[in-house]
């Protein structure tokens, strides 16, 4: 019977990666990520998991915050979503995680890499396919790192080969994509036949308390739930200010119509610029929704409506390629 826990459930993430007792599979997950010259031997979780921090319905951060034991700080987080800013958000934490590790008085020489991780369930950057990208501090013409600076990384885990046939020949990173997607739908004894090194085999017994622990399996159903619910609402929030965009575009535009209509005739200016008002408005809000600067609705409406019937069919097709 499948465990049907997933990992990227934030209550399940956190237990799995968060508990001390669990650090063996933490470090794989961050020695897979990182490839480092030297293995991470030692962590310590600076957060780590408790049943408090998931008592309310909210949706919380997802993240582990760790420091290995040649000083670095690191911080790994599961996102099951992108949305806008998303980016942005992760060079702040990762500034944060810099800039955190000194108290007054303490010498700048004594900083430690801060190495900021985002595992994605969805694809983030959708014009290229590959799949680990590493950010870090770098000159661009001749090449030179700040070793001891800020790193970001990001993970899609969709963008890996998680074939079952092929997983256990798959590089590690291509093995901890295939768990943190696909082991709710495997019994616990398939799973540990797939993945049988110690890091996978601590993660999968993580799993199994989960799934069979009454508290702890009430806890992952809040979690999921609150999960679900979270997505919905977001949306429902699109399609609400998508159709309320649309009644702003075609209200203006009847406006607009109206204006050309005493020249060119009443009846036929409003029906143009109903249409071309809702093309507009349609624009408007999913440029929104891209996090793009908004075109006004009087700069839309210069536009022949097969000039708007083309940034809109654009603007879908991004909108689209995001849910995937």
């Amino acid at each position: 019977m499948p465990l049907g826990i997933k990992p990227t459930v934030d209550f399940a993430f956190k237990k799995i990666f968060g508990s001390p007792e669990n650090v063996q599979a933490l470090m794989g997950l961050l020695n897979a990520i990182l490839d480092l010259p030297h293995l991470i031997v030692d962590v310590t979780i600076l957060n780590p998991f408790s049943h408090q921090e998931f008592s309310q319905d909210k949706l919380i951060v997802l993240d582990v915050r760790a420091r290995d034991s040649a000083g670095r700080w690191l911080n790994i987080e599961m996102q099951v979503s992108v949305y806008s800013g998303l980016v942005e958000r992760l060079v702040y934490y990762a500034c944060n995680l810099y800039i955190d590790q000194l108290t007054a008085g303490q010498n700048y020489a004594n900083l430690q890499p801060a190495i900021s991780i985002c595992l994605l369930s969805k694809p983030l950057f959708r014009d290229s396919r590959q799949a680990h990208h590493r950010f870090q501090l770098v000159d661009r013409e001749s090449g030179r790192e700040l070793p001891r600076g800020i790193e970001v990384h990001t993970v899609e885990l969709t963008k890996y080969n998680l074939r079952e046939t092929t997983i256990g020949q798959a590089s590690k990173i291509e093995q901890w994509a295939f768990f943190l997607l696909d082991a709710d739908q495997y019994d616990s004894e398939r799973l540990r036949q797939l993945l049988p090194d110690l890091e996978f085999q601590q993660a999968i017994k993580m799993i199994q308390e989960i799934a069979s622990k009454t508290k702890d399996r009430a806890m992952y159903d809040q979690r999921e739930k609150a999960q679900r619910d979270y997505q919905w609402a977001m949306q429902g929030a699109r399609e609400e200010g998508l159709a309320e965009g649309i009644e702003k575009g075609i209200e203006k535009g009847i406006e607009k119509g109206i204006e050309k209509g005493i020249e060119k005739g009443i009846e036929k200016g409003i029906e143009k610029g109903a249409a071309t008002g809702s093309l507009a408005g349609k624009i408007q809000v999913l440029q929104q929704l891209l996090g793009e600067a908004e075109t006004s609705m009087e700069d839309l409406l210069q536009h022949e409506d097969n000039a708007l019937l083309a940034m809109l069919a654009e603007l879908q097709e991004r909108i689209r390629s995001r849910g995937d």
